[in-house]
């Protein structure tokens, strides 16, 4: 696997540091960013009719449904792209992660509640290009927006692009590699048939394919051992409102390379203020990093892992 010279935040020019700040709202700069918005009160009583309405808004307002799907009982997922997203993803390396937004229709307590992921935020924390104000415009137009949610305090674009959790923790760019082959075609191929076959306990939720670009996204629901969704959702998506919008993981066909994000960065940056140790910390999902790893191994490579019996079912 060809391995990317790795640049971190200290190693970022004050000129894409500024392009970066550009194309965010003034008001968004002021308070910082959080993974997640809060879409507007819903008077749906279910996950199920409100998910109808939720999509047909979204369609309205430009985006195209990617896929959905469950990842708990009370959770739908419902992943949106169109031309736009995928051409602010092909202006920057590895921009692929950011080519959709993750919407969520919840239900806790008996109240239906719909967020999504913040597009500013992931823009920035993806270390992207181009101007994603107006989908920002469009996911709050498709949803509304109450607040900000899912961490203590807002996190400034400087932060965003040079994110890691905490020291020797890691960053964007230290991606985990999963694969890699002859050509573009040969991986994506090898992918499909891992998702096809369901290797780890996986299901594709999407695909994405970026115009123009040897480069394709996956959206991967996982159930196995800890990186199950529905055991990191019953550790640490536990109080306030749902970070469901963080389902599914990605796997990245970037050329002849197959990548993901590492598992700690993308658990990290959907949770920025879980503490490390106690009761719903890092330490309850301590397994989960490597298990995502081995997982989305697997689908890459369409190979089983060695004790698969233990996936949970």
């Amino acid at each position: 696997m060809k391995l990317a010279h790795k640049k971190h935040a200290q190693k970022f020019s004050l000129v894409g540091l500024f392009i970066g700040i550009l194309f965010i709202p003034l008001n968004a700069l002021a308070a910082g960013l959080m993974p997640f918005v809060l879409g507007n009160a819903t008077a749906e009583t279910s996950v199920s009719t409100a998910s109808v309405k939720v999509k047909q808004a979204l369609k309205d307002n430009g985006f195209n449904i990617a896929g959905t799907y469950s990842p708990t009982q009370n959770a739908t997922i419902i992943v949106v792209t169109n031309n736009q997203l995928k051409k602010i993803a092909s202006l920057s390396k590895h921009g692929g992660f950011g080519a959709m937004q993750r919407v969520a229709v919840t239900k806790t307590g008996g109240k239906i509640e719909v967020s999504y992921t913040n597009p500013s935020y992931l823009w920035n924390i993806y270390r992207m290009k181009g101007d994603i104000s107006p989908i920002q415009t469009a996911m709050q137009k498709a949803l509304g927006k109450q607040s900000e949610f899912g961490a203590d305090k807002g996190l400034s674009a400087d932060d965003l692009r040079g994110y890691h959790y905490k020291m020797m923790m890691p960053y964007f760019d230290d991606e985990d590699e999963l694969a890699e082959y002859g050509s573009y075609k040969e991986a994506v191929a090898s992918v499909e048939a891992g998702l096809k076959a369901k290797q780890a306990g996986s299901k594709k939720v999407y695909r994405i394919d970026i115009p123009g670009k040897n480069v394709t996204v996956f959206g991967v629901a996982l159930n196995y051992k800890g990186a199950s969704d529905k055991n990191i959702a019953k550790q640490i998506d536990l109080s306030g409102h749902s970070h469901a919008a963080h389902f599914p993981y990605e796997i990245l066909v970037d050329g002849d390379e197959v990548m993901a994000l590492n598992g700690k960065f993308r658990i990290a940056i959907n949770w920025p203020s879980l503490s490390m140790m106690g009761s719903g910390s890092f330490m309850s999902i301590s397994d989960a990093p490597d298990d995502i790893k081995d997982a989305l191994t697997a689908v890459a490579n369409n190979k089983k892992i060695e004790s698969e019996e233990d996936s949970l079912l």
